[in-house]
């Protein structure tokens, strides 16, 4: 199995949209998908996303120039971003946790009702787990409660583009097959929403950050079986329960057509939406009044002219 990493762009996100709560997931189906997952022998071996994506979370801890006295890791996993840490003491997370040097704490919780007091955490973590909130909207709000002035929220999740290759085959297979399509790919959300909702939930400051992740598979039929051990299937309550055996070979078949590589192996595309939010707090550096600029945007392109004038300027005879 090959995994490549690409990171696509940076875009700092300023405006926030309104939005209501949406009921997407059944929150109880995807508990028991992953409680299945976590009980197989071989577990770890479905870990490497998690693994990948809780890697980069930490380094964007360590890009932050202070320690954290106490951190909260929502939806933590096996301790994906904690075993990266050293910085953090100590740690309180949300769900099961792999042994590692930071001492920490369990808490068996739902994502969307945290049970702590405001301005309590100094930093809130989350890996691989927010995307499967129906109200993201308000798990974002009560991150940004439970976090002090000037605590910092680092997250990542699924989103944009995650899985395309499969969302199609699925659907032309059913298309071709039995007249009609239903969704067999969970929604995501879209980088443009994200940067909308965390300024909606509070944070200044934003950040957000767009990886590819591209997996090689030796065929459509072991990126379902991957998905269905990381925990990873599909739990909408739209989602169609039942594939028939025709549509299945019918999309693998176009699968390793439109998108298969050389080596006759097939690519899973996996986006992941890295995210930086601060809790405001008046230390904390704030924008220029507008107007007080001394230099006009129409004089940029002529910079480089008046350098060279100024240094012609200075030259000794």
């Amino acid at each position: 199995m090959n995994i490549t990493v690409k990171s696509l762009r940076s875009v700092r996100c300023l405006s926030s949209r309104q939005g209501g709560a949406m009921n997407v997931f059944d929150r109880s189906m995807k508990r028991k998908q992953k409680q299945w997952a976590s009980s197989l022998l071989d577990s770890d071996k479905y870990d490497y996303l998690r693994d990948e994506a809780g890697s980069r979370v930490a380094d964007r801890v360590y890009d932050v120039s202070r320690t954290f006295p106490l951190a909260l890791d929502v939806g933590c996993g096996k301790s994906h971003v904690a075993e990266h840490l050293s910085k953090v003491e100590p740690f309180v997370i949300l769900q099961n946790r792999r042994k590692c040097e930071i001492p920490g704490h369990c808490v068996l919780a739902d994502e969307e009702f945290l049970p702590f007091k405001e301005n309590t955490f100094d930093l809130v973590l989350s890996s691989m787990s927010l995307h499967w909130i129906n109200d993201l909207p308000g798990a974002l709000r009560q991150i940004y409660q439970v976090l002090k002035p000037d605590g910092v929220f680092i997250g990542a999740m699924v989103g944009g583009e995650t899985l395309y290759e499969l969302r199609c085959s699925l659907q032309l297979a059913e298309l071709e097959r039995e007249g009609g399509f239903a969704p067999h790919i969970s929604p995501y959300t879209a980088v443009t929403d994200l940067g909308n909702l965390l300024g909606r939930a509070g944070f200044n400051m934003l950040t957000v950050d767009i990886d590819e992740v591209q997996v090689n598979y030796p065929g459509m039929l072991e990126v379902m079986s991957d998905l269905q051990g990381m925990g990873e299937s599909n739990c909408a309550w739209t989602r169609k329960s039942l594939l028939h055996r025709d549509t299945i070979l019918a999309a693998a078949a176009i699968y390793k057509e439109m998108y298969g590589n050389e080596d006759g192996s097939v690519p899973a595309t996996f986006q992941i939406l890295y995210m930086i939010g601060w809790k405001p707090h008046e230390s904390q550096a704030k924008p220029a009044k507008r107007g007080s600029a001394n230099v006009s945007f129409a004089n940029l392109s002529k910079i480089s002219k008046l350098q060279t004038v100024h240094q012609k300027t200075n030259e000794k005879p």
